[in-house]
């Protein structure tokens, strides 16, 4: 995590620095950043005068953006550049006498409530949190799904969850996977019923009138493709396959093939273009996959192994096939899901 930390005063560049060496404790990268008269308070700060530019670049490459002085001074700071509930970092104001640590932005998916609860306590400071669900002692199934990387599919239904949680209704769980440990407050298993959560790697499942649908990245693709097969086609098969199955590509956490296609122009481009990391695995590697196979002598004849999409997918997951081969065209296509066991 990456957090800029701005002050405006000799007392906020002391605090400055001691947030900073806190957040650098827990693993955290920290930018702190003061005026130039006060740079010298201590080690560790950064004179910068514009702080407003320095915002402005930091905005969407910060995980985090911690103000040391006014509310305001972050508002105005801050408000040509907020968009979304879903991309905007991390937004904190702290006075310069550490008395408060206010989330003022992000506080669920961004983490900002998490972050200012953390800093408050390392500096014995209050923490203040307006979240309906935070303050009414509710469960935030954004905050939840974020935190374990979990793809939102819609943030309107994330609302009206939450909604119903404020208004005192009961919420439902629909779940693919096992759970762990008692469910939060307000939420019951249910297949059913007027607003509800549903925890798949399918968008399309909804089966609440509400339905906040929560998607774990926890799938892999296991591909194999002729020698140059194009992005177009490869992109073109494995798309239409996903669709066809009710499989969400947000949901896709690796590709993974044979070494002998590690060069392979086609289906490294597709990894790109997608955001998906793409790992290769030697045939006596993917031999040592467990699991029931579709053998193919000629795919052995090219790679030494009886099939590579299917065992790759498996190695890659640490778990078992969704879907087993399928092909079109000179390319293959497998998904392995890795296990996943659901605790609140």
């Amino acid at each position: 995590m990456l957090a800029v930390i701005f002050s405006f005063s000799k007392r906020g560049g002391l605090l400055n620095a001691a947030i900073g060496r806190f957040l650098a404790g827990i693993g955290c990268e920290a930018k702190c950043c003061t005026m130039s008269k006060f740079a010298g308070v201590c080690e560790g700060l950064t004179a910068v005068d514009d702080y407003k530019a320095v915002c402005a670049e930091y905005f969407n490459k910060a995980d985090a953006l911690i103000f040391i002085g006014a509310s305001g001074i972050a508002v105005r700071a801050i408000a040509p550049y907020v968009k979304s509930k879903t991309t905007d970092p991390a937004v904190l104001v702290i006075d310069e006498c550490a008395n408060f640590v206010i989330s003022l932005l992000s506080g669920h998916i961004g983490g900002a409530n998490e972050l200012a609860r953390q800093i408050a306590a390392a500096i014995k400071a209050v923490p203040v949190v307006t979240t309906a669900t935070d303050v009414n002692n509710l469960f935030a199934v954004d905050e939840w799904a974020a935190r374990r990387g979990m793809v939102i599919e819609s943030m309107q239904a994330a609302k009206d969850f939450a909604a119903a949680l404020v208004a005192g209704k009961t919420a439902g769980l629909c779940s693919d996977y096992a759970i762990k440990g008692a469910l939060p407050s307000g939420v019951e298993l249910a297949g059913s019923g007027e607003t509800g959560m549903a925890v798949t790697t399918c968008k399309n499942k909804k089966p609440f009138g509400t339905t906040v649908v929560l998607m774990p990245k926890i799938l892999h693709l296991g591909i194999g493709c002729r020698r140059n097969t194009p992005l177009e086609k490869i992109e073109n098969f494995v798309l239409a396959e996903m669709e066809k199955h009710g499989f969400d590509m947000r949901c896709v956490k690796s590709i993974a093939s044979v070494d002998l296609k590690k060069d392979e122009a086609g289906l490294l481009a597709f990894a790109a273009k997608h955001n998906v990391p793409v790992k290769f695995y030697t045939a006596a590697e993917l031999q040592q996959a467990k699991g029931d196979f579709t053998p193919s002598a000629f795919v052995k004849s090219i790679a030494g192994v009886d099939n590579v999409c299917e065992r790759s997918a498996v190695l890659a997951s640490g778990g078992c096939l969704k879907l087993r081969k399928t092909a079109h065209d000179g390319v293959t296509l497998a998904v392995a899901e890795e296990p996943l066991i659901i605790d609140f």
